[in-house]
């Protein structure tokens, strides 16, 4: 459980962000963010200034609101009347979280405060959740011991002649019964994902989904994740897999066969672990994003299999990694055009995939945690292939 020492180094430490750039508070309504420093994911608005205690303003559920956070200020959200008085002639400038807010609660707050201006804090806001406390590195490792202990159980279920939604049903029973969330909280526009994927050679498919997978799905309106296809012998079957505890998400990618593998693939996948131990070893404070995720583009390119590194060819997604924390697309992120350095703390998913058109979806996925030896594994079982 978050403490208030917790929750008040957060709030300290985006204070000095807020001071530094003249900014005179920063005002949250999106609620893993309210969640983040105060420890409830009540309906709540938060008012965090630039020096002072914060504010936590309920909506519903107040009386949970008041057992859950461990801020010390928290009420009602006020009337339009008496909200302004809370917020002093001095408070001119408010940071926002423009990245998630929609316009019309920021007419909303910019017609209840009247005459201010509202900044974007929507970076200041990820680079400071991007770097974990010893806290959430804890919460982390709990989330990977538990999705690991569902992944280990795979070859007592798995076998040929079900379809990859009865592969999905199974491994999602024995996740949820492990105590998972299911909550995949996502901050970019326009992605959803229900718990992970579960595929088999007709993962080589097109989708909206922003990363290397996504699977044909059951329908146009869900055309991502397991379909009915009939999982059968002598063909990759992938899972990609969130586990959710306390919130906090991790993630992982382990290959399973029934039967034996093409050269091809196969050799796909010992370069995903190329990719991957390169990567790992690179994990340090300073390493820069954009230069990893060339780094392992170079590792594709000269393996043979650019084309077909991380998505299907024409359609790649341009990334390798992603933070991973209260929600799976944290900052930072290992792809083209991220220039920010690593800072100790943070954490991350390294995917490197590949994906065969006819024959299927291959790679690898850890988490893991930036430190000055490299990353840590979280998500710590074997990364081989299953052969069944």
């Amino acid at each position: 459980m978050l403490t208030y020492a917790e929750a008040m180094q957060r709030v300290t430490t985006m204070q000095a962000q807020l001071q530094a750039r003249g900014v005179d508070g920063a005002l949250f309504i999106f609620p893993i963010d309210v969640y983040y420093f105060s420890g409830t994911r009540q309906n709540s608005t938060l008012w965090v200034p630039a020096t002072g205690e914060p504010i936590l303003m309920v909506r519903k559920s107040l009386a949970r609101a008041q057992v859950e956070s461990v801020l010390t200020d928290i009420r009602s959200f006020p009337s339009s009347r008496e909200f302004p008085a809370l917020f002093g002639e001095q408070v001119q400038k408010i940071g926002f979280t423009f990245d998630v807010a929609p316009v019309q609660q920021l007419n909303y707050y910019s017609k209840l405060l009247p005459g201010r201006e509202f900044v974007d804090i929507s970076a200041i806001n990820r680079e400071v959740r991007s770097i974990k406390s010893a806290y959430e590195i804890e919460q982390l490792r709990v989330s990977g011991r538990s999705l690991c202990s569902v992944f280990k159980q795979v070859p007592q279920f798995l076998k040929a002649g079900m379809r990859e939604l009865d592969l999905a049903a199974e491994f999602e029973h024995r996740l949820r019964t492990a105590g998972n969330e299911g909550y995949i909280r996502m901050r970019a526009f326009n992605q959803e994902l229900f718990m992970g994927l579960a595929l088999s050679a007709g993962a080589a498919s097109y989708g909206f989904f922003d990363g290397a997978v996504t699977g044909r799905g059951l329908s146009n309106a869900s055309p991502q994740g397991a379909s009915t296809q009939v999982i059968g012998h002598n063909e990759p079957v992938f899972l990609d897999y969130t586990g959710v505890f306390n919130g906090y998400i991790t993630d992982m990618t382990r290959m399973f066969v029934i039967g034996t593998l093409d050269p091809e693939l196969q050799h796909a996948f010992d370069l995903s672990l190329q990719i991957q131990l390169h990567l790992q070893k690179a994990l340090k404070p300073g390493a820069i994003c954009e230069e990893l995720f060339q780094q392992a583009v170079e590792i594709a390119d000269k393996g043979g299999l650019g084309a077909n590194f991380m998505g299907m060819p024409g359609e790649q997604a341009r990334f390798v990694g992603h933070g991973v924390g209260l929600e799976l697309d944290e900052f930072p992120v290992l792809a083209q055009g991220f220039k920010m350095p690593l800072h100790s703390g943070q954490t991350i998913a390294i995917e490197p995939k590949f994906v065969f058109p006819g024959k299927g979806v291959i790679g690898i996925e850890n988490t893991f945690a930036v430190s000055n030896c490299g990353g840590e594994k979280i998500t710590d079982i074997d990364d081989e292939i299953v052969f069944l």
